[in-house]
């Protein structure tokens, strides 16, 4: 899964498009001037592509890729933070609304939600995390999720297993968390470990080394994907990489290495973004390696499960209600 320079398809991003190990495409603000352009982007890269999973970051508060003729979203900590009676009932509407509008121009998925337990001393996550306690996290993020999906939309868990408590910037460096697995299982872990009892279709791994637990950071790391991932929490869902052109992933080698070392690991999808020489590199390198049959299986369960007009939508009363209700939502501060 890789990225597009601009508004439109480009010749060079013809090819990428194109090329056999190109499964996903994910969009950026600088993708994007208007609902409209927005369709017609879509409706150019599935003309080339058909099969191909269109996805972006549109968690709400500051990670909200469109905006002009997009809802203005809360983030995710508001919620909670209100103290009012109808919070969760705010969440799986917001969660909905989300759905609903990326559904109406062809969007497939967004990675959402943040399921790390904020412990204060992030801040690239920060009030991206829905509670400092699991529970908390649990009960906001399965509310989001049923939103989501009442709109059609697979969900996707991250920062596998819990970003929250390091202080570091995945993007720029690579945090050690030197806790024991005991204390991640007992916390970190737990909204993981709920949602994937409701059949969470998606997962995104931090960079993040667990220095105490294993030697690789979870992307590149077997015993997170299978020992705990796969057999210990039972998850049967898509595991996308993090960026791996982030600092966090350097640790593993060049962009082919990383490529080759997270699917080794069990990654299904390797998301790569800004960097169109990593691309090429890792689309050169997973030249005549299809995609597994799990992998084919899991990934196709990320695609849209039906159609919304964004007409029909932007005059339905549910839309205009949800927009209404989350009004007060947005300028609350967490």
């Amino acid at each position: 899964m890789f990225d597009l320079a601009g508004t439109t398809v480009s010749d060079e991003e013809r090819e990428f498009l194109r090329h056999p190990a190109a499964g996903g495409l994910i969009l950026f603000s600088r993708n994007y001037q208007s609902p409209e352009q927005l369709t017609a982007l879509v409706a150019s890269v599935r003309a080339l592509r058909p099969d191909i999973l269109i996805a972006t970051d549109h968690e709400g508060g500051r990670v909200q890729r469109f905006r002009e003729g997009f809802t203005r979203l809360p983030a995710a900590a508001t919620f909670l933070a209100s103290g009012r009676p109808d919070a969760l009932a705010t969440a799986e509407t917001t969660g909905w609304l989300m759905a609903a509008e990326l559904r109406a121009v062809g969007v497939d998925f967004s990675f959402a939600p943040v399921l790390d337990v904020d412990s204060g001393i992030s801040a690239v996550i920060g009030d991206r995390a829905f509670a400092r306690t699991p529970d908390e996290v649990t009960a906001a993020a399965r509310a989001f999720v049923a939103g989501m999906r009442r709109a059609g939309m697979a969900a996707v868990g991250k920062h596998f297993p819990g970003h929250g408590g390091v202080a570091d910037d995945s993007h720029l460096t690579l945090p050690e968390d030197r806790r024991e697995l005991e204390d991640l299982l007992a916390r970190d872990l737990l909204p993981f470990s709920a949602l994937i009892r409701e059949d969470l279709e998606g997962i995104m791994p931090a960079h993040v080394l667990y220095a105490r637990i294993d030697a690789q950071p979870p992307c590149f790391s077997h015993f997170w994907l299978q020992t705990i991932l796969r057999e210990r929490m039972n998850f049967d869902g898509a595991i996308f990489s993090d960026d791996l052109s982030m600092a966090g992933a350097a640790f593993a080698g060049d962009y082919a290495t990383r490529a080759l070392a997270a699917l080794k690991a069990g990654c299904d999808m390797l998301v790569v973004c800004n960097t169109p020489e990593a691309t090429a590199a890792i689309l050169q390198a997973l030249e005549n390696r299809p995609a597994s049959a799990g992998s084919a299986r899991r990934l196709a369960a990320m695609r849209g499960r039906f159609p919304i007009d964004r007409g029909e939508l932007l005059a339905s009363a549910e839309w205009r209600d949800a927009v209404d209700r989350l009004q007060i939502f947005v300028g609350h501060t967490a």
